[in-house]
Formats: structure tokens, C-alpha cells, sequence
């Protein structure tokens, strides 16, 4: 197995253990959009309590990767998934909550889908 094949095998079973539906096939489209920085430990992970780093989810995935217009809804989104991960978890993986965002604004003809 590679290792880009077990970091999605990684980032399947964190889903699957919060029981969170997954489609296999999106979740590895968005990772391997996400490139190399999935092999970086701070880079992988959405500090979920850090402002400026819901900012940089919010302009760089939402605002240009996805296309959406900023607007109140994006924020509130963010706010949802990360909710939806759990407050108290200390690794909220950057692929798994691109994934939800993808899901929650159905743009998963983004990747393809």
C-alpha cells in the first residue's frame, strides 16, 4: 500500500469511527488534491479554535478552490463541520473537513464526481 493510499485509508477510518458517511471515491479526489502537504503534520491537520485558520479553509477552499461567493453561510458551514467532527478533537484532518464542505455545498463536480 502507498502512502497516499493509507493516509485515505487513515482519514476513511476517522470518518467511519464518527460515523460520518464517506464516499471512498470523493474523499480520495480531495486528498489528492490537497498534494504533499497531506504528508506534513501541521499542514494535514484544521486547527479548529484558530481564527486565521478558518479563514485561510474559508478563502482558499470554499472562496477559490470551490467558487462560492463570501457570504455568512461559508463561516456558518465551517462552524457545522467542525461541529460535526467534534469541538474537542485535536486532529481535525484538512482532507476529511474539505471533504464535509464539498458534500455540504454539493460540489463534488469539483473533483470530478
Amino acid at each position: 500500500m502507498s502512502k497516499f493510499d493509507e493516509k485515505v485509508e487513515l482519514y476513511k477510518k476517522f470518518m467511519d469511527d464518527r460515523k460520518l458517511s464517506v464516499n471512498l471515491e470523493l474523499l480520495t479526489a480531495v486528498t489528492k488534491g490537497l498534494g504533499p502537504s497531506i504528508y506534513k503534520t501541521d499542514a494535514e491537520t484544521v486547527s479548529g479554535a484558530d481564527p486565521k485558520e478558518l479563514l485561510t479553509v474559508k478563502n482558499n477552499f470554499l472562496i477559490k478552490k470551490l467558487g462560492l461567493a463570501d457570504t455568512a453561510e461559508l463561516d456558518q458551514a465551517i462552524d457545522q463541520v467542525m461541529e460535526q467532527i467534534g469541538r474537542s478533537e485535536r486532529k481535525k484532518y484538512r482532507a476529511v473537513v474539505y471533504y464535509l464542505l464539498a458534500k455540504k455545498f454539493n460540489k463534488e463536480a469539483v473533483y470530478g464526481m
